[in-house]
């Protein structure tokens, strides 16, 4: 990090956006905020954006919480675990504000900044950088920082190309020969570009105020990406771009959630938390305070990551496990996410699934990888690539069959068989 920029970065307010529901995510996030979900065995999602801010030398983050906030905040406790605690560094969780009118929810991104005008205010910043705590990536936010102040942008958008059949399910951008922005659309039905914005922004500290202000505050727009861009570019405010062409992901869906922690551990290392300096709070959940992973004689592990407090008697090939997990003799778990402290029972089988923390399930079950390709009934834009969900402290009794693309929702009692594609309530 060059001089110029290291005084760009102490000139920098950094603000999290952490309230999203994050429904999608179905089961996952039924008790727990999206960038509170578990990730990579020991980690969570929002882990990536503070190890980001930590290892780019930022020193003051406001995190935004809204919906089911108290894992999120239990997670981040005083910022210690990232380095941000100190005379002038900080991680503050900053909640929706309590009004004249009772509580005054986010009612979207810009809403959210805008009702903490007064956090940022407390340190008069040139810079403030926005970002998602809901996406996996590692990028230094110095050189974006400095990219944003070196070409005069008003605001500056990280940006990257993906295929253009996926770029609806994002904001479009289009650019001119220099880089700057003469298009901008959110999540358009018939995209016409490709580069698409990361949700990570950079904001003169000055405008931001003004145009929140001014937009938000006089009710004319609460996002950023349907109202303060499209607004600043029709009145001719300088937007830049910044494009990202490292690894990212937007784990907002199932099988995104699913892909990138299948990156973890395929041949290329595709995705290396370690390398990436990706630290997270340890003394939320004591991992220290548990044994090591265990192995039994009979256990066969392939390709696969387990973790402290596991014990391991069966089969497991492709897949993550955290803390706790115990695969009794003749289990197989194949091409799976299992959260900490399930228990897979004796003889039982589980392929393409995601459980969620504390189930159970008993001896001789057969859950995913079997069955029709028929997409969840209930929730067709959840589940429609064969994976299953299994929601937190749920119980599968013995001999139970759950077919492909289904969801178990938490606390649910499950007996017999569960055809591909049903819900269970």
């Amino acid at each position: 990090m060059s001089p110029a920029s290291s005084t760009d970065i102490r000139n920098t307010v950094t603000m999290i956006l952490a309230g999203g529901v994050g429904s999608r995510l179905n089961a996952l996030v039924r008790r727990r905020a999206k960038p509170a979900v578990p990730f990579g065995a020991t980690y969570r999602i929002i882990d990536f954006a503070l190890s980001n801010v930590m290892n780019s030398g930022l020193e003051r983050v406001g995190v935004l919480t809204q919906y089911l906030p108290y894992s999120l905040t239990e997670h981040i406790g005083d910022g210690q675990p990232w380095g941000l605690v100190g005379r002038a560094r900080e991680a503050r969780i900053l909640p929706p504000h309590q009004g004249q009118h009772g509580s005054d929810w986010y009612s979207g991104t810009a809403d959210a900044v805008y009702q903490n005008l007064e956090y940022l205010g407390r340190y008069s910043p040139e810079q403030v950088l926005l970002l998602s705590g809901d996406h996996v990536y590692n990028m230094d936010y110095a050189a974006l920082i400095d990219h944003h102040v070196r070409v005069g942008a008003d605001a500056t958008i990280a940006v990257r190309t993906v295929p253009i059949e996926e770029a609806s399910s994002f904001g479009t951008v289009k650019i001119d020969a220099d880089g700057w922005i003469n298009g901008f659309e959110e999540k358009p039905k018939n995209p016409t570009s490709n580069l698409i914005s990361m949700g990570i922004y950079v904001f003169s500290a000055r405008v931001l105020e003004d145009r929140l202000r001014k937009i938000t505050g006089a009710g004319l727009g609460s996002d950023f990406g349907h109202h303060i861009f499209p607004m600043m570019m029709k009145d001719g405010y300088k937007l830049s771009t910044y494009l990202w062409e490292g690894y990212w992901q937007d784990v907002g869906t199932i099988k995104a959630y699913f892909d990138a922690q299948m990156d973890l551990i395929d041949q290329e290392r595709t995705l290396d938390i370690r390398a990436w300096g990706v630290r997270t709070n340890l003394d939320e959940t004591r991992l220290g305070d548990r044994p090591p992973g265990w192995l039994a004689p009979s256990a066969n592990v392939h390709s696969s990551m387990i973790s402290r407090g596991c014990h391991i008697h069966g089969t497991v090939e492709q897949s993550i496990l955290s803390p706790g997990v115990v695969v009794e003799e003749g289990a197989t778990v194949q091409s799976s996410v299992i959260l900490n402290d399930c228990r897979i029972g004796a003889g039982s089988v589980l392929k393409n699934v995601i459980l969620d923390k504390e189930v159970r399930i008993d001896a001789g079950c057969r859950v995913g990888g079997h069955g029709s390709d028929r997409i969840s009934e209930q929730f067709p834009s959840h589940l429609d690539a064969g994976l299953s969900l299994i929601g937190k402290g749920a119980r599968l009794h013995p001999d139970c069959s759950i077919g492909r693309n289904c969801v178990v929702t938490p606390l649910s009692e499950v007996r017999g068989s569960i055809e591909s594609g049903d819900t269970v309530e």
